[in-house]
């Protein structure tokens, strides 16, 4: 007993314990045995030790069973670790793994069906378990979150969303009427004056003026003056005029009025609401403006077949019809010529399809005209390159 004692408090018994606590090489480890071993000489003493012959031939007896027992135990870890630790956020998948594997007693992935991170990230992908998306910094996963609860809050959120739509149209409607109406009545209000030139009856007749403020009432008696003015106001009939407002002096900004003050209100709301930071959407040109690729990609025009992840799409090359995933950040939006349809990616009027009418080269903005929606018709000035983007219509 005294010597057993001695050992467990012997420097080199204190060592091993702390080599044993942290984390060792994984080729080292038996998931059979569950046994991690320091180095290869005490692993080689392992593999031919009794214990590990008897779990060789319990796994021989029946594999797929073990396999699909670890495959399962390291799906549920690293899914549990993926929800609690970052639940629905976009997280590299590697550093996912790298907190999982810290455990010293986690299943490794030698022992699983997979072969390595890459498959199993594609696998969860395929299965639904996550949305998973390649990048150049590497594969990028999110969990879908499933639950009676979640499930309930996306469908609450997506009845506001269509509640709230539902409102600002029926209000751009409403504000459509409005600018119907008061444009119809300033066209009836639109009635030029008829100006008629000044005659005189008698043209030999002289007019005299009367500038004495002094004279006697018998004086102004004796003095009779026509009045020409008079005289032609009674040989033709009254007109009556339409009023007409002062013109503002040139320069001078005119006052808005409720109606317009209600359309930039709503203006400035659907703007917030709908100004987002992807503006990726289906069935859109877009040009690859990334060199990684090589030259044989750069600056070539696209398709958007599919839109991933919000700031993911995969793109279908116009030319050669090859598909790849790209980024957000390495395609920018095409501009086609006068008269064709771009859709509206972002901004205010959001997924509406218009009409380009004019460009401004020189300050990098467009005017185009909205073909479809409750506000067809309207026409946006100063509208930013980045804003639109051709739709694509195959030959």
């Amino acid at each position: 007993m005294g010597k057993a004692s001695q050992g467990f408090l012997t420097p080199k018994a204190i060592a091993n314990r702390i080599k044993a606590k942290g984390l060792q090489k994984l080729k080292w480890y038996c998931q059979m045995c569950e046994k991690q071993c320091r180095d290869e000489n005490g692993f080689k003493c392992h593999m031919m030790s009794e214990s590990h012959q008897r779990q060789l031939l319990l796994f021989a007896e029946n594999p797929d069973d073990y396999i699909d027992s670890f495959s399962k135990d390291f799906l549920e870890g690293f899914i549990e670790l993926l929800r609690r630790r970052f639940g629905t956020k976009r997280v590299h998948a590697n550093i996912v793994y790298q907190e999982y594997i810290t455990d010293r007693h986690h299943i490794h992935m030698n022992s699983t069906q997979w072969e390595t991170l890459t498959d199993f990230v594609k696998w969860t992908g395929r299965e639904g378990y996550c949305e998973v998306d390649y990048t150049e910094k590497g594969w990028f996963c999110r969990y879908i979150d499933r639950t009676p609860e979640s499930i309930q809050r996306q469908l609450a959120n997506k009845a506001k969303e269509k509640m709230e739509m539902d409102d600002e149209e029926r209000s751009a409607k409403f504000i459509e009427k409005q600018i119907q109406r008061a444009s119809g009545s300033e066209k009836v209000k639109k009635i030029e004056p008829e100006f008629t030139e000044l005659k005189r009856d008698n043209e030999e007749e002289k007019v005299a003026f009367n500038l004495g403020c002094a004279k006697k009432k018998e004086d102004d008696k004796k003095m009779e003056v026509k009045n020409v003015l008079k005289n032609v106001s009674e040989s033709k009939p009254k007109v009556t005029k339409p009023f007409k407002e002062p013109l503002a002096p040139v320069g001078a900004k005119r006052k808005s009025s409720a109606l317009d003050e209600i359309m930039k209100f709503e203006e400035m709301k659907r703007e917030k609401m709908n100004r987002k930071d992807n503006w990726l959407h289906e069935n859109i040109v877009v040009k690859i403006i990334t060199k990684k690729l090589g030259e044989k990609f750069y600056k070539k025009k696209a398709v958007v077949k599919e839109v991933q992840n919000l700031f993911t799409a995969v793109v279908k090359i116009i030319e050669s019809g090859e598909k790849i995933k790209l980024d957000q950040t390495h395609l920018e939006t095409v501009i086609p010529a006068l008269g064709k349809k771009v859709l509206i990616v972002n901004g205010a009027y959001r997924e509406s399809v218009a009409r380009l009418q004019s460009l401004n080269e020189e300050k990098f903005y467009c005017t185009v005209t909205i073909d479809q929606g409750p506000l067809a018709g309207r026409t946006l000035e100063k509208m930013q390159y980045e804003d639109i983007s051709k739709i694509y219509q195959p030959s």
